[in-house]
């Protein structure tokens, strides 16, 4: 079966067998968008972004965070943290330190067409966690309901209309579970009445909570951490299952008893499973910063998928580091058309061939430019559409671009925010590590101290930003 086929029958299999979120096709109401893929389907969206820039409609200030935003129902929802009066805001940037500061976690809903702050909903939350600015998981919304995880394992449901607590539950309390040296980070996935999330622990990598009580329905698989991967719902081998990736593993599970349908060993270096899993029909593939990128294939009837390649993290930068390995570190890797494409841990933007893991170019337009790796923890989202990708770099850039085997090819991009999130990387320069939505034809993206609401419709679309329903 040739790629194209295999790309078609994926995008059908993700429509009809994802979770089950009840939202309108334009919305944004998750990581990763309304099928948790990462792909972007609208219509009516530019093709070429104008020497200008894109048009902004507004900008309203925020606390700090990394939390990406959700966009439902003509609302956009995120997390921010302000400190308490007098505590430092002076951020240790050491990847192995724990911050500790004190402060409010908030939940902040806004108008989608204005930027209009509507209701926030804000707790006391000491953080002890390295780069400890804010919040990491993006909010799950689902009708009526919006799901929160906030960095010290604070897991809420919140009325999404009035910011109304119908539960609450707490990681460390409830379940004893350690905070991961980066704090909770995973966004809850929504499947019918289930809510599932990565907790961490002895028999308890990942839990099933009704999501109308917060009440546990199944707990499953021991992680000494519960990594910062986002769970997904698959079909593998002809079912229909939970996928995660977690500090020790990746695994699948049933979604209606928790039972361990397959495991693969995939220990990871500080427990930093972040990338979300990339999967094209019966491949899935993943990269860390210090193990590299691993490709699993499924096969019917097997018990087990297939280790089909690893690729080494490499040691860049080096002399050679256009023919090193393969380190995503925050990125989420793409796997289009039996290829693989991601960031490396110095900027290098590479293709991998699916079927061997061997790098087919490396570029550093992206990112740094230049001819030589000089950025360390370089972090690219990447957002298909169509026949191109929309790629938010941790600059602040936005690009439009082509990926593809015979190269990288960039046909525009434009400046939209400050870098201003602190980073260790490259003396310490400013990033920008937040993945943005895109919904309504319109880019929601964050930094430190704002959000931001930027159109990508055509002229001759409308721009209302409300989801209407003749789109």
């Amino acid at each position: 079966m040739n790629h194209l086929a295999l790309r078609f029958i994926s995008l059908l299999a993700s429509w009809l067998l994802a979770g089950s979120l009840p939202v309108r096709a334009d919305d944004w109401p998750q990581w990763g968008g309304p099928l948790r893929d990462g792909v972007w389907r609208e219509d009516g969206v530019l093709d070429r972004l104008p020497p200008e820039g894109p048009p902004v409609r507004w900008r309203t200030p925020i606390g700090a965070g990394f939390s990406g935003p959700a966009v439902a129902g003509g609302r956009v929802f995120l997390m921010d943290r302000i400190l308490d009066e007098g505590a430092s805001a002076d951020v240790k940037t050491q990847w192995n330190y724990r911050d500790k500061t004190k402060g409010q976690e908030r939940v902040l809903c806004l108008d989608a067409a204005s930027g209009k702050v509507l209701w926030k909903y804000a707790y006391p939350c000491a953080y002890e966690t390295a780069y400890g600015s804010g919040p990491r998981a993006t909010p799950t919304v689902c009708g009526d309901r919006v799901y929160t995880l906030g960095a010290m394992g604070d897991l809420w449901c919140l009325d999404s209309a009035t910011g109304g607590v119908v539960w609450q539950k707490n990681f460390v309390r409830d379940n004893h579970a350690d905070v991961p040296l980066y704090g909770f980070a995973s966004a809850p996935l929504v499947d019918g009445d289930r809510l599932i999330v990565m907790v961490g622990g002895q028999g308890q990598a990942v839990m099933a909570l009704d999501r109308h009580t917060g009440r546990e329905l199944w707990k499953a698989g021991t992680a000494s951490e519960p990594g910062y991967s986002a769970p997904l719902i698959r079909t593998l081998a002809g079912k229909r299952q939970l996928v995660v990736w977690h500090a020790d593993a990746l695994a699948g599970f049933e979604l209606d008893s928790g039972k361990e349908l397959w495991s693969v060993p995939h220990p990871v270096t500080a427990g930093i499973a972040i990338s979300t899993p990339a999967i094209e029909g019966n491949r899935l593939a993943v990269s860390s910063q210090y193990e590299g990128a691993l490709m699993l294939e499924f096969r019917s009837g097997a018990a087990e998928p297939n280790v089909l390649w690893k690729a080494s993290a490499g040691t860049v930068p080096e002399r050679q580091w256009k023919k090193a390995g393969f380190n995503t570190t925050m990125s989420t890797v793409l796997l289009l058309d039996g290829h693989v494409y991601g960031v490396s841990l110095y900027g290098e933007t590479c293709c991998l061939d699916g079927d061997t893991g061997r790098r087919v170019w490396t570029t550093l337009q992206p990112t740094s430019g230049g001819t030589e790796p000089r950025e360390r923890w370089s972090t690219l989202f990447m957002t298909p559409h169509g026949d191109r990708v929309f790629i938010w770099n941790d600059h602040g850039d936005l690009i439009l671009a082509r990926l593809a085997p015979v190269g990288y090819q960039e046909i525009s991009r434009t400046h939209l925010l400050d870098a201003d999130m602190p980073s260790a990387g490259s003396r310490g320069r400013g990033v920008v590590w937040s993945h943005p939505a895109f919904a309504n034809r319109y880019l929601y993206a964050r930094n430190n101290h704002e959000i931001i609401c930027v159109s990508l419709a055509t002229s001759s679309q409308p721009r209302g930003g409300e989801g209407d329903e003749n789109r």
